[in-house]
């Protein structure tokens, strides 16, 4: 038994070693590129779009007109404002940071300016697929939103068939997701502001 306490420091020393890192391949490095370039091609298009999920309680999706703008694409970003019915206030903002994505979502009111719950959203944390990224909540979604802390935003896209953004609050039954048809582009609405 004695020998058995005295061996544990080494097996624990010997858990803590370091893991070895795993080169990343170019085709992983290149999803994002790949993810980034398919939204690139569906820029200036606007597509109608339908919830697939939503919470029992919803009001603010049901029965209404769904559709994604792929507005402006440059290097750095590209911007998709997502129109429910009337309500021209959200745009999805996805930007390049660094080797990595981002997804902000940008709340403005009828006038443009911003509200007050604006910017929040996450970063992926690895290279993801060429046809699915994710994107946690950051730190100032958790500060702006603390309810939002667990939130996981994943957007998948298949060229010419679908984009889908969702959203799953970790912990709880909270998940929205709702799916565009690539296929059928539609006229483009006027712009949010």
């Amino acid at each position: 038994m004695k020998a058995i306490f005295l061996l544990l420091p080494i097996f624990f020393i010997a858990g803590c070693k370091p893991t070895r890192s795993i080169p990343v391949s170019a085709t992983a490095k290149n999803n994002q590129q790949q993810f980034w370039n398919q939204l690139e091609k569906i820029c200036g298009k606007s597509f109608a779009g339908e919830v697939i999920a939503a919470p029992a309680n919803d009001t603010t999706f049901k029965n209404k007109s769904l559709v994604m703008h792929v507005r402006s694409c440059t290097d750095k970003t590209i911007s998709i404002p997502f129109m429910v019915g009337d309500d021209h206030s959200r745009t999805w903002v996805f930007s390049r940071e660094g080797d990595l994505l981002q997804l902000k979502h940008d709340h403005r009111h009828p006038d443009g300016t911003e509200d007050s719950i604006t910017q929040y959203g996450g970063m992926t944390t690895n290279t993801g697929l060429s046809t699915l990224q994710v994107f946690p909540a950051d730190q100032f979604t958790t500060q702006l939103l603390p309810a939002a802390a667990n939130n996981v935003w994943w957007v998948e896209q298949v060229e010419g068939k679908y984009f889908t953004y969702n959203l799953r609050r970790v912990g709880t039954d909270r998940w929205f997701s709702v799916r565009f048809d690539l296929s059928k582009e539609m006229e483009t609405p006027p712009a949010p502001w």
